[in-house]
C-alpha cells in the first residue's frame, strides 16, 4: 500500500521538528523536506496551525498504534495495569525528540494538547481524585495501588524526557531493561 501524500508531508514535517524544532515548521521548510511545492502543501493544509494540528494527530495516532501493539489489544479491552505497562514500553522505547517538542508546544494550545491528553488518559491516566464526600485530608495516597501506578508512569515519562533533553543515551539493552522493570512492577 502506497503512503498517501498527506502522510508523506506529515512525516517530512516531523523530520523538520526533530531536526530544528516546532518554530521551524513553515510551508517552505516542510515543502522542501517533502520534495513538494508550497502549493502542494496548501492543497492539504489551509494554515500553519492546521499543519501543526495534523502533525500532533499523526504522531498521536502512531503512539496509539504502538500502544495497541505493545498491549496486544485496544485500550478498551486491556486492564489498567496492561495499559500502563504498554504505555511504559512505548514511552521508553519509541518516544522521539519531535514528539517531546510537539507535546511541550501543545501544552500552550488547548486543541494541540487535547490530542496527547486523549492518548495518555486512555493508556496512563493519573490517579482519580478523591470522592467529593471524602474528608479534605484524604488524597490518592490513600490508595497505594493508584499511587504506585502513577509513580511508574512518571518513571516512564521521566526516562524519555531525560533522553530527549540531553545528549545522553542509554545503551539499547539498558533502555529495554528499564522499560521491562517498570512494566514488570505492575505485575507485583
Amino acid at each position: 500500500m502506497r503512503t498517501s501524500k498527506r502522510t508523506q508531508i506529515l512525516d517530512a514535517a516531523t523530520r523538520v521538528v526533530q531536526r530544528e524544532g516546532v518554530k521551524s515548521v513553515t510551508f517552505d521548510s516542510v515543502a522542501a523536506e517533502a520534495g513538494l511545492t508550497k502549493g502542494g502543501l496548501l492543497y492539504h493544509f489551509a494554515s500553519r496551525d492546521d499543519l501543526i494540528q495534523a502533525i500532533h494527530q499523526h504522531l498521536a495516532d502512531r503512539w496509539e498504534a504502538d500502544l495497541v501493539a505493545a498491549a496486544g489489544k485496544p485500550a478498551a479491552e486491556a486492564t489498567r495495569d496492561e495499559r500502563l505497562a504498554a504505555y511504559t514500553r512505548v514511552a521508553i522505547q519509541s518516544a522521539t525528540r519531535a514528539e517531546l517538542l510537539l507535546m511541550l508546544e501543545g501544552s500552550t494550545n488547548t486543541a494541540h494538547a487535547a490530542v496527547w491528553k486523549a492518548v495518555t488518559e486512555r493508556w496512563a491516566p493519573p490517579p482519580p481524585p478523591p470522592p467529593a464526600s471524602a474528608p479534605a485530608s484524604t488524597s490518592t495516597s490513600a490508595d497505594p495501588a493508584a499511587l504506585d501506578r502513577f509513580i511508574l508512569r512518571l518513571a516512564a515519562d521521566g526516562l524519555w524526557l531525560y533522553e530527549s533533553l540531553t545528549s545522553d543515551r542509554l545503551d539499547p539493552a539498558m533502555r529495554q531493561a528499564v522499560a521491562e522493570r517498570i512494566a514488570d512492577a505492575l505485575d507485583q
